[in-house]
């Protein structure tokens, strides 16, 4: 499949989605949503974790593109939003892992885009932000809804209220981001980081990621429940067979995904 503003490879089973708009540093508008709704929705089994950037060294999504903002009247704003967030719930419930690696700017709409992602990567000088109240908006994307759940409805709040912008190494201290690296080092630890999880059963990481995210939204008791019912599941397997064995018998593990 071709698209206009991605662009997309496949090494070891290793997938890289790069938003592909640097003459406005990556802005999102409705193609790029519309596209990657499409990219999603099409991933197929080879890849077994994905690493979400932003084309060029200075930004990652520097948020919604504002000219196309200035046209939209409520109606339509919200119909943006709804099918934003449908996309973005498209990646966060993504059976495989993905990993954003944020190089620059991830301001409004790549915020909280990455955010959508199974955790941020990010290079010394990301700056993260949502900064919509300046504009006269607020984020439409997910942003007040998963912002809380990384970091607290206090530090949440703040961020949404103030609109101000924060260094990679806040963002880390808040717990929004895993990592903070070096800008040069940061392809490199977002692949070896991505390495290490198609090392590992494709079948278990989809059920360990479920877990996880699913669980997440119940009371501990229904996550419990549900974290025994995918561990059965994983009992199952073929992968658990063939992890079990390897094991007892010194030697690396085939997995299939089965």
């Amino acid at each position: 499949m071709n698209f206009e503003t991605l662009e997309f490879e496949v090494k070891d089973n290793i997938g890289i989605l790069s938003i592909s708009r640097p003459n406005a540093l990556n802005a999102l508008n409705a193609k790029v949503i519309n596209e990657l709704g499409l990219f999603f929705e099409s991933l197929d089994a080879t890849v077994q974790c994905l690493i979400l950037t932003g084309s060029g060294e200075k930004a990652f999504v520097a948020g919604a593109d504002i000219k196309e903002m200035a046209s939209i009247e409520k109606n339509a704003g919200e119909a943006f939003a709804k099918r934003g967030q449908t996309v973005f719930q498209l990646i966060e419930n993504s059976p495989i892992p993905v990993i954003a690696a944020v190089n620059g700017f991830a301001l409004g709409g790549g915020l909280e885009l990455a955010m959508a992602c199974d955790f941020i990567i990010a290079s010394q000088n990301a700056k993260f932000g949502l900064p919509e109240v300046s504009l006269g908006l607020i984020p439409g994307l997910g942003g007040t809804q998963r912002l809380s759940r990384y970091i607290g409805k206090a530090k949440a709040r703040l961020m949404v209220t103030t609109g101000d912008i924060y260094s990679a190494q806040k963002a880390y201290d808040w717990g929004l981001v895993a990592e903070v690296v070096e800008a040069e080092e940061l392809k490199e630890k977002c692949l070896e980081m991505a390495a290490s999880i198609t090392k590992r059963s494709p079948l278990a990481v989809r059920l360990a990621k479920k877990s996880v995210t699913d669980g997440f939204e119940l009371s501990q008791d229904d996550g419990m429940q549900l974290e025994a019912q995918l561990f059965g599941e994983a009992f199952a397997s073929e992968d658990k067979v063939e992890g079990v064995n390897a094991f007892i018998e010194k030697r690396k593990p085939n997995f299939t995904g089965k």
